[in-house]
């Protein structure tokens, strides 16, 4: 009733999964959750991920009533502007909201990461007598999740990783937001988890509550997979409009909303709460999760004493503390040339042997990517302990499972795949920027230049599409040390994810971008400067490209023009500076600008400006040699060069 009043109180929301999913969220969080609403942080806590975030009222109210930071003034404000109660659930936000949820199957991959991360972690810091990674991880789905392919591939990573201290519950209700579930979906939940290597176990009536206390139980003494409960139960139960899609996302009528008191017996003003509702949930879930934190803080003690190291370590990696010290990296002498996947490898084996934080893998593309631990193993059901994660070939589920590892803390994960194919994650991304998460992408094949895969696999768009998503860090380094330098600023990032834009082809390291530590930090500056005090033109470039300006600006400088090339690895970051910084890399004065990529143009002309011509790619690429297709396209010195003298012609 405390979630139908909140979405009565906004006239708006989804009181159907509320009124059906209530008894089994009741029975978990009193009987089994362990939380400590007053630590909320805890690191040793289960988690809970409601991942159909359309039904946030429910878990407001569990949270709430639970003694979580979270008044009932806010549950009034439900969906209401600068609420810590809004329409979907937002990680950061609203006190112990584990994930951001809404986009329907993400939540699932969420809570399979977090699985992970804790197998891992406790395989790393466990030792005999003090299990200080030791906990469960819950979500809740829904239908219209069983029809997203984000669940296939997540829980197919979950089955086949055996990751028993995963529990998720099957809101099974036959209805979708349309109408009968039956219009559009028929599976065998039970032949298809199965067959994924999972524990499938069903209640009958939703609203049983010792039978899902039965098969929670049963859940937990399971072993080596994970586990769907499947509770059937009637959306928006006990209301007239029970058990069909008009109870999915709207408020009820007057009418309607009387006869659903009749049906409770409730005759109280909205958001009423007895004494003995707070009294209860304070005994069960309060008392309960304080011992259980007391009681693991005491054991941590003791593991401290013991193995004070590791559990220094412990500390240490979930305050998310990083060495800022960066001189074990590889140097990069001038002219050194390597692909950026290749020096992006170097730079990944040096942090992994000095970061043991630091885990991550691939969509299948390890050998194209280079993004292997070479002196780690495969993270498996056997060994939890290993670095690398196969993904398989699953870039979807890869990054929602990243975000997953990110919010549950204690390490620091990327994970990779070809640029092209970086779209299969986008969804993903867009939820690890909006959480703050500091998940590191590796996209390597980063342009044309890729060649006989063709226009499949060469991005276009790619780069500038990524670049649009707020709150993402995207650097296309140009040489080794630019990669080095990115490398950093992704492994210290605290609240934003980074993207690696990293090439196939062979770059040479650049004079001058060795020491421009600085310049990389504020995403561009002035790689091969002027021979006066300020140029005649400006070429700015990334990535491959920034080779090609030094060797047309060294042909311009031949036919007398003064020009300077700025290396631009992050339009973002640039943007991100101040005017006098910006200003000093790009003099107002100078409106003879070219930009060159090998890629959409979108995002360069705040900084060509009315009378500069960029230089890019607007249509797809081509199958072929990739020499022959960069020159087709007119990436080549003279044309170049061609190009910056229509400037000075104009």
């Amino acid at each position: 009733m405390l979630s139908v009043d909140q979405v009565q109180a906004a006239n708006s929301g989804h009181p159907g999964l509320p009124l059906g999913v209530a008894p089994m969220a009741y029975v978990l969080w009193q009987n089994f959750l362990n939380v400590n609403p007053k630590d909320s942080q805890w690191v040793n806590r289960d988690r809970f991920v409601l991942s159909p975030g359309h039904g946030s009222a429910l878990l407001y109210s569990l949270l709430h009533l639970s003694g979580y930071e979270l008044s009932l003034g806010e549950l009034k404000q439900f969906r209401q502007l600068d609420s810590k109660t809004p329409g979907h659930p937002e990680y950061g936000l609203t006190d112990g909201v584990e994930a951001t949820t809404g986009p329907l199957g993400q939540g699932i991959g969420m809570s399979v990461g977090m699985a992970m991360a804790e197998r891992h972690l406790a395989a790393k810091f466990n030792r005999k007598g003090f299990p200080v990674m030791d906990h469960y991880t819950y979500a809740i789905c829904s239908d219209g999740e069983m029809m997203e392919g984000i669940s296939h591939e997540a829980a197919s990573m979950a089955g086949h990783y055996g990751l028993d201290k995963l529990i998720m519950f099957y809101d099974s209700n036959d209805i979708s937001l349309d109408g009968p579930l039956s219009n559009s979906f028929n599976e065998n939940i039970k032949g298809r988890f199965e067959a994924y290597n999972w524990n499938y176990l069903r209640v009958e009536d939703g609203n049983d509550l010792d039978e899902i206390n039965t098969m929670i139980a049963a859940a937990k003494a399971q072993t080596g997979k994970p586990t769907i409960i499947e509770v059937k139960t009637i959306i928006g139960h006990g209301s007239p409009l029970a058990g069909t899609n008009k109870v999915h996302g709207a408020p009820f009528k007057a009418d309607q909303l009387e006869e659903l008191h009749q049906f409770y017996d409730w005759n109280e003003p909205a958001f009423t709460v007895p004494t003995e509702v707070y009294s209860q949930f304070n005994s069960k879930i309060g008392k309960r999760g304080a011992n259980h934190d007391d009681a693991w803080h005491e054991m941590f003690a003791a593991y401290q004493v013991k193995y004070p190291e590791l559990a220094a370590q412990f500390v240490k990696d979930f305050n998310g503390e990083i060495d800022t010290d960066f001189s074990f990296l590889p140097e990069y002498e001038d002219n050194d040339k390597k692909a950026s996947r290749v020096s992006g490898s170097e730079v990944l084996q040096s942090m992994a042997e000095n970061l043991d934080v630091l885990w991550g893998g691939s969509a299948d593309l390890f050998a194209s990517n280079k993004t292997e631990i070479g002196d780690s193993d495969r993270f498996s059901q056997e060994n939890p302990g290993g670095r690398n994660l196969w993904f398989g070939v699953r870039e979807f589920g890869e990054a929602t499972v990243l975000n997953g590892i990110a919010l549950h803390g204690g390490t620091r994960v990327y994970g990779s795949t070809f640029l092209a194919f970086s779209d299969y994650m986008r969804s993903a991304i867009r939820l690890s920027a909006l959480q703050k998460l500091p998940v590191i992408y590796v996209f390597t094949h980063d342009s044309i230049a890729v060649g006989e895969d063709g226009p499949t696999h060469e991005p276009v768009e790619q780069v500038a599409s990524l670049q649009a998503i707020p709150n993402v860090e995207v650097i296309r380094p140009a040489d080794a040390n630019e990669v080095k330098y990115a490398w950093e600023r992704a492994v210290t990032a605290t609240d934003h994810p980074t993207v690696l834009i990293l090439s196939r082809q062979g770059l040479p390291a650049l004079k001058g971008a060795r020491e421009q530590t600085e310049g990389l930090s504020k995403g561009g500056y002035v790689v091969s400067a002027q021979q006066g005090d300020q140029p005649e033109a400006i070429i700015m470039a990334s990535g491959s490209e920034v080779q090609l300006a030094i060797s047309a600006q060294a042909k311009l400088i031949e036919q007398g023009k003064d020009v300077s090339v700025v290396s631009m690895p992050s339009i973002k970051l640039f943007s991100q500076q101040s005017k006098e910084y910006q200003e000093s890399v790009l003099p107002t004065k100078v409106r003879a600008r070219i930009s060159i990529e090998m890629g959409s143009t979108q995002a360069w002309g705040r900084y060509v400006g009315l009378d500069g011509i960029s230089m890019g790619i607007d249509t797809f690429g081509l199958s072929g040699n990739g020499d022959d297709i960069v020159k087709r396209y007119g990436f080549t010195t003279e044309n170049v060069v061609k190009t910056v003298n229509k400037l000075f012609n104009r």
